[in-house]
């Protein structure tokens, strides 16, 4: 058992929810006719997104404003959950940006904001949670890495490190839940057509890029629900992202980081767009 049936008294929380992907995973649940909570800094998109859903699908969607980046925000939006009248039964952390630059040149507080947001707020959520979950016996949680979890990428540093983490702990705790029936899976994606890239100031270089190294981000998230449905471990979408997985795990150091350096030195000169 992982993640369960719908009900009418149950709920899902999703993260990010504003756009890209998680805005496509809360499609994917509504069309599986669960209930939501939207989750994100931006009202407006967030209201939006609630009633072409409530329209659509006929599901309850609650929406929550919220910056989780800050720690007391989110604990106030944890007893608010905690306190409504549905059981959260799942949970999808796919709140996240990133930068590109060196690490010594770029903004410390924006750089410290990435670790709070993809690390703190997705530590926070799924242990607030997951105990409740392993009580009950069913839940599941969907923590959202990247391929650049499995390989340090310098002009990337503290996102791919934020991300490693997601990955080395999303999956060290699906295994310690192995016989409660609450499950934690890791959805790492590639390349994903989304906000990412002009929040980290990649947008010239994005649309310079070919589409078709681009996934689909709804096509991204019904894999992550179906992986989470299921109670897998991880998902990896798509042929090239597995090998690229695959290579970053086994590359040396010495040869892989050099590669990675050369890819994005053409971009480390550009000064990065922080704004989101």
């Amino acid at each position: 058992m992982a993640l369960p049936p719908p009900t009418i008294d149950s709920t899902v929380v999703v993260t990010g929810a504003s756009a890209g992907i998680g805005a496509e995973l809360a499609r994917e649940l509504a069309e599986r006719a669960y209930n939501l909570v939207l989750v994100a800094r931006r009202a407006e998109p967030l209201d939006a997104l609630a009633g072409e859903l409530r329209l659509t699908h006929g599901v309850h969607v609650d929406v929550e404003p919220v910056d989780l980046a800050d720690a007391p925000a989110r604990v106030a939006l944890v007893a608010r959950l905690e306190a409504g009248e549905r059981e959260v039964v799942g949970v999808c952390n796919d709140a996240g940006f990133g930068s590109i630059g060196r690490f010594a040149d770029l903004p410390l507080e924006r750089e410290q904001d990435i670790v709070r947001v993809n690390v703190e707020a997705l530590h926070h959520l799924t242990g607030a949670f997951l105990p409740r979950m392993v009580e009950q016996g069913i839940g599941a949680i969907l923590n959202v890495a990247s391929t650049a979890a499995f390989q340090p990428l310098p002009g990337f540093a503290t996102y791919a490190a934020s991300k490693a983490f997601v990955q080395s702990f999303s999956e060290a705790v699906h295994a310690e839940l192995a016989g409660t029936g609450v499950s934690v899976t890791c959805l790492s994606p590639g390349p994903t057509r989304t906000r990412f890239g002009e929040v980290a100031g990649l947008s010239g270089t994005e649309h310079a890029t070919p589409g078709f190294l681009f996934a689909k981000a709804e096509d991204v998230a019904r894999a992550g629900i179906e992986a989470m449905v299921a109670g897998r471990r991880t998902a990896v979408p798509g042929l090239r992202n597995k090998l690229s997985s695959a290579g970053g795990r086994v590359l040396p150091r010495t040869v892989l980081l050099p590669v990675a350096r050369y890819v994005t030195a053409d971009r480390l000169g550009t000064e990065s767009r922080l704004t989101d």
